[in-house]
C-alpha cells in the first residue's frame, strides 16, 4: 500500500468513520447480543430457582457430563494430529502438500450430518465393521465412540488452520540450528517449536473445544438421541424445546452460552497477554 492510500485510509472522515462502526455495532447486536440476550431472558422467566431445579434433573446433568467428556477427549486428541500435520507441512517438501491441506480443510465443507452418515454407513451394525464391533460388545454407532470420532472430524481443522500460518512464518532456522547443535527431534520441538507457537496452539484448541461443546448435525446423526446416555447438551435442548420444556431449554442453552462465553474471555485474555509480551 503507498503512503498515499495509506494516509487516505487512516484520515477518513468521522462521519464515514463512525457509521461504520456504528453498522458493525449493530450487526454485532441482532445476530449475536440480541440472540443470546433472548436465550437467558427466557432461562430466568421462572426465576433462578427453576432454572438450577432445569439444570439438576437427570437428563440435564447425563448431557452436561457427555458434552464434557466428548470435549475432552476430542480436543486433545485433535491438539495432537493438528500439530503433528501443521509440522509435516511446514518443515518438509514433497509432493501432494496441496492435496493434504485439502484434505485438512475438508470438514469445512462437508456437512457435518452427511459426515455423521458416512460414519454410520461404516460402522453401523449392518456394516462389516461396525456388525463385527457390536457383536464383540463395543458399538461405535449410538455409543460414545462414534460421538467422539464425529467430534473429531468437525473439530480436525482449527488447530491444524490455526498453527500453519504461524509456522509458515517462522521458518525452519531457529529448528535446523538446534539440530546442528547436537539437540534430537524431542527436545527441538519442546524447546524451539512449543515455545514459539504456543499462543497459535491454545487458540486452536479454545476453538476446537467451542466447536466439540455446540456440535449437533454429526452428532445427531451417530448419537440416536438416547435421551441420558447418548444426547448432548445440543441434542437435548432440541428435545426438550419439542416437548415444550421451555424453561429448562432455554437453562441448558445459557449454560452452553455461558461454556461458550467462558471460551471466548480465555482467548481474549490469551490474547491480551500475548500482545503485552510482544510489546515488551
Amino acid at each position: 500500500m503507498s503512503e498515499l492510500s495509506l494516509h487516505a485510509a487512516i484520515t477518513e472522515p468521522a462521519l464515514a468513520r463512525r457509521a461504520l462502526i456504528g453498522l458493525a455495532f449493530a450487526v454485532l447486536a441482532v445476530f449475536v447480543l440480541a440472540p443470546l440476550g433472548v436465550v437467558f431472558t427466557e432461562a430466568l422467566a421462572g426465576g433462578p430457582g427453576a432454572s438450577l431445579a432445569a439444570l439438576a434433573k437427570p437428563d440435564a446433568l447425563a448431557a452436561i457430563r457427555l458434552t464434557l467428556t466428548v470435549a475432552a477427549i476430542a480436543v486433545p486428541i485433535n491438539a495432537a494430529f493438528g500439530l503433528a500435520a501443521a509440522w509435516f507441512l511446514t518443515k518438509f517438501d514433497f509432493s501432494g502438500k496441496a492435496l493434504l491441506i485439502t484434505l485438512i480443510d475438508l470438514p469445512f465443507s462437508v456437512s457435518p450430518v452427511v459426515a455423521g452418515l458416512c460414519l454410520v454407513l461404516l460402522f453401523g451394525a449392518n456394516a462389516t465393521l461396525g456388525g463385527w464391533l457390536v457383536a464383540s460388545g463395543h458399538p461405535v454407532i449410538f455409543a460414545l465412540p462414534g460421538i467422539v470420532l464425529a467430534t473429531l472430524f468437525v473439530t480436525f481443522p482449527f488447530v491444524a488452520r490455526e498453527l500453519i500460518p504461524v509456522m509458515v512464518e517462522l521458518g525452519r532456522t531457529e529448528e535446523e540450528a538446534a539440530l546442528t547443535l547436537g539437540a534430537g527431534g524431542w527436545r527441538t520441538l519442546f524447546t524451539v517449536t512449543l515455545p514459539n507457537i504456543r499462543w497459535a496452539l491454545l487458540y486452536g484448541v479454545l476453538l476446537a473445544n467451542a466447536r466439540a461443546m455446540g456440535e449437533f448435525g454429526a452428532v445427531a446423526v451417530v448419537s440416536g438421541k438416547i435421551r441420558g446416555q447418548t444426547a448432548t447438551m445440543p441434542i437435548t435442548i432440541e428435545m426438550m424445546y419439542n416437548e415444550y420444556l421451555s424453561v429448562a431449554a432455554f437453562s441448558l442453552a445459557a449454560c452452553l452460552s455461558a461454556l461458550a462465553l467462558l471460551t471466548l474471555l480465555v482467548k481474549a485474555l490469551l490474547e491480551r497477554q500475548h500482545a503485552r509480551k510482544a510489546q515488551a
